[in-house]
């Protein structure tokens, strides 16, 4: 029932929206809105050119090179600041300094330095992701309970060893939550950056469809599509709340 009750109620959310939409715009009387069925025999032509396989392609090339670099430094980084003292004192400020900053106003420094081509979005989604890791991935060692400390310093744990043994597992709940925030700031990004600094993409699609004779319905297509597209992201990414390393850290659900 449980089960059911999960994909039922989405669905039934899903299906209201839906017919309010197609309503809205009925009685609205508007002609360059599109209707739903209209979005959806945009994702066809957009499908039946080729073009949106290709842009989706693109779109997930760049978040996976940069949201990958950005998993790769920032939870190291996060782990190593949030146990060393002296590093958290030397470099969280600079952090705190940059993390505020939009990645979109990186995008005229990406395009000096990279050039109109994939390096450029994959920079600014790194920028975008790196720093909502590093700060979870810090929390998490400096919120650890110390009971866990104590228990690992009366067996003799320490080193390389505490790291790996405890340090880690104990902050692996707060890391992930950590890098589904950054996930979906990185699917924003790309869209922005794929507007401005690539030619292709689904954030391209967006911007050229506008240009392009004003089709709204390929507008609303290809924003459609990075809503589903973001979605089983995440939905992946929870995936890893269910290893046993993890699923200590969330509870009874």
């Amino acid at each position: 029932m449980k089960r059911f009750s999960s994909v039922l109620l989405p669905l039934t959310t899903a299906v209201i929206f839906l017919i309010v939409w197609h309503s809205l715009v009925r009685l609205s009387g508007s002609d360059l809105f599109p209707t739903p069925m209209e979005v959806v025999k945009g994702i066809q032509e957009l499908f039946e050119k080729g073009l949106l396989l290709k842009y989706i392609v693109a779109s997930l090339f760049r978040v996976s090179w940069g949201f990958g670099l950005a998993v790769l430094v920032g939870v190291p980084l996060g782990l190593i600041l949030g146990w060393f003292k002296p590093a958290f004192q030397a470099l969280n400020p600079m952090i705190q300094i940059l993390r505020p900053i939009s990645p979109i106003a990186w995008i005229p420094v990406a395009i000096l330095w990279f050039g109109i081509d994939d390096t450029a979005p994959v920079f600014l989604i790194f920028l975008a992701s790196v720093f909502p890791i590093t700060v979870s991935s810090m929390a998490a060692v400096q919120n650890m309970q110390l009971v866990y400390l104590r228990a690992a310093q009366n067996f003799g744990i320490k080193g390389p060893q505490l790291f790996r043994r405890v340090i880690l597992p104990a902050a692996l709940p707060q890391i992930i939550t950590g890098i589904r925030i950054a996930l979906g700031i990185a699917w924003l990004v790309v869209v922005a950056a794929e507007m401005i600094a690539v030619n292709s993409g689904l954030g391209y699609l967006i911007i050229d469809a506008r240009n392009a004779g004003k089709r709204y319905d390929l507008v609303v297509a290809g924003m459609v599509m990075i809503g589903l597209i973001g979605l089983v992201l995440d939905l992946l990414i929870r995936q890893l709340e269910k290893f046993d390393e993890v699923k200590w850290g969330y509870g009874q659900r």
